[in-house]
């Protein structure tokens, strides 16, 4: 089921109940907290140091920060020490986990103190939260591999192994498992923060769902409200909401113990505009018709790469839970659906495609541990593998098929003979499901009718590029959503997009002409309560990026 902190009575049993939640709140972590109570202070990186360059750009080099120092975090009071000493001395920080914020949000020109929480990478049990503690810095494959191999269960996060927790959760987290068992943040308990006020008082703070918690809105803020808005988080905590007993294995998801496995190319060479058409739709209509939280389908997800011509094939990978009934034969009625009418003679995944390794051995359906699939799928960081990547990326829920003007406008530029770029690809993901078991208002991620997802990604190395790539991407998503002025509105087909795919551009009047805010896009209604809890716990605005939450003052 779930994961999170201690029941609150629990963890304040005998006379301390006495106090009431308000007891979660202290100078320093509760002790309660287990391993993130330690004291330990990291380096402190600056520009005559070799670990410096490494540590001033993330995995998209078109962003570097020139900061006074790189601060190293490995414990709460570590990150209290720093913050307290950044905000005396006056000094713009940002913040990072893992590194993977494809904007300027950690690495841009007026940060002067990079927080890097890398070294903060401990996952276990905490018994008397009756929950899983995960720290900011653990890499999503550590934190599966540790969850599953201790007690057989696990969160329904991302497929890239080497994410930090800190960012993916607090924008909302989801995966291959999502549409069985929601996003990550329906299983989130509690967070522990590091705030500082106005006057510069800087404490830590656990805030947890409980109702009756004082700081209950400083853990909403993090179940989608987005990293680098509030403080510093060191720990969440999961137990899923339905949860019950006291045995750890009972307290989170229970992944499937195997999954099929499906892997399988369509070369570019049997694909013209009416196959390709044919293929998104069929997409789009199975998604559309099995998005509901109860589906018989909700087992099953896609991850499906749309690469440009350029590249010479599409890559789709599939996995359902091989222990529900008829597992096989759903599996094999979708695939037989997305081909419906196409035409198209699959051929083995035999190179890898972005995020999906070569498969060869899965071109007819396999049968796995579901840790081994975990494994493969994910290994493969096209981004992460290239040391000078330079990456453009918008997204896109969808709620409904795509519309004929927006798969005429993805084939269009996909397969223009002017885009030579290989490494150009519309992702489209499963979606829906249990997610959509959740009311919008009910957590920071709005979006929950929708049914699949969509990322525009682009990837180069030459500087010389950055111009030529940057404006071809922006053409290519506001021609594509040009029913809607360029951006994926939020009353219709689509259903704004995804923070943890951040895009400034959607903040800059030259590039969104819409007149729909930033804010509408990414967080829709929720906006509002966003705001008034940062002017709560960060009133002097002081955590802030280039989209980040505003005080509304």
């Amino acid at each position: 089921m779930s994961s999170a902190r201690p029941g609150r009575r629990s963890v304040l049993a005998g006379g301390a109940a006495a106090v009431g939640t308000a007891a979660l709140t202290a100078t320093a972590p509760p002790a309660a907290a287990g391993p993130a109570t330690g004291t330990a202070a990291g380096a402190k990186v600056r520009a005559t140091d070799p670990r410096y360059e490494m540590l001033t750009t993330g995995i998209n080099k078109r962003f570097v920060a020139r900061p006074e120092y790189v601060k190293m975090i490995r414990s709460p009071a570590d990150a209290a020490r720093a913050l307290r000493e950044a905000f005396r001395d006056g000094k713009r920080v940002s913040v990072r986990s893992g590194g993977h914020c494809v904007a300027d949000f950690t690495c841009n020109p007026e940060v002067e103190v990079i927080l890097d929480f890398s070294e903060m990478t401990d996952v276990g049990y905490d018994a008397r939260f009756r929950a899983f503690y995960v720290d900011a810095g653990a890499r999503l494959y550590n934190v599966y591999e540790a969850l599953y191999k201790g007690w057989g269960v696990t969160l329904p996060g991302g497929v890239c192994h080497s994410v930090g927790a800190g960012g993916h959760v607090s924008g909302g987290g989801y995966g291959m498992l999502s549409r069985a068992y929601g996003l990550v943040v329906d299983h989130l308990y509690a967070v522990e923060v590091v705030v500082v006020d106005a006057r510069g008082k800087v404490r830590t703070v656990v805030a947890t769902r409980e109702e009756d918690d004082p700081h209950r809105d400083l853990w909403w803020a993090h179940t989608g409200g987005g990293g680098g808005n509030f403080g510093l988080v060191t720990r969440y905590w999961f137990r899923s909401p339905d949860a019950t007993g006291s045995r750890p294995g009972d307290q989170l998801v229970n992944p499937p113990a195997r999954v099929w496995a499906s892997a399988l190319d369509f070369p570019w060479e049997q694909l013209d505009e009416a196959s390709f058409t044919r293929l998104l739709k069929n997409f789009g209509s199975w998604h559309e018709r099995h998005g509901g939280p109860d589906d018989e389908y909700r087992h099953l997800s896609s991850l499906f790469n749309v690469n440009a011509k350029a590249f010479g094939r599409l890559s789709l990978f599939t996995q359902i839970d091989a222990t529900i009934p008829r597992s096989r034969a759903l599996l094999d009625a979708y695939l037989a659906e997305l081909l419906d009418g196409t035409g198209i003679e699959p051929v083995p995944m035999e190179r890898p495609s972005g995020e999906l390794a070569a498969m060869p051995g899965q071109f007819r359906p396999m049968e796995l541990p579901w840790l081994a699939a975990a494994r493969m799928l994910g290994a493969p960081d096209p981004v992460g593998a290239n040391p000078v990547a330079r990456v453009g990326l918008k997204s896109a829920y969808f709620r409904k098929n795509f519309t004929g003007h927006q798969v005429a406008s993805l084939y269009r530029f996909l397969a223009g003979p002017e885009l030579d770029n290989p490494d150009t690809t519309l992702v489209l993901l499963s979606f829906g499901g249990r997610i959509n078991s959740v009311r919008p208002h009910e957590t920071a991620s709005a979006q929950r009718d929708s049914v699949f997802k969509v990322i525009f990604q682009n990837i180069w190395s030459d500087p010389k590029d950055d111009d030529r790539y940057m404006r071809w991407i922006r053409d290519w998503y506001q021609d594509v959503f040009a029913e809607t002025k360029g951006v994926p509105g939020t009353d219709g087909v689509t259903d704004g997009c995804y923070i943890n795919y951040p895009d400034p551009d959607l903040a800059d009047p030259r590039h969104n002409r819409s007149g729909v805010p930033w804010h509408a896009l990414f967080y829709k209604g929720n906006y509002r309560r966003l705001q008034r809890i940062k002017g709560h716990w960060d009133p002097s605005d002081y955590f802030r990026h280039s989209l980040s939450v505003t005080t509304g003052r």
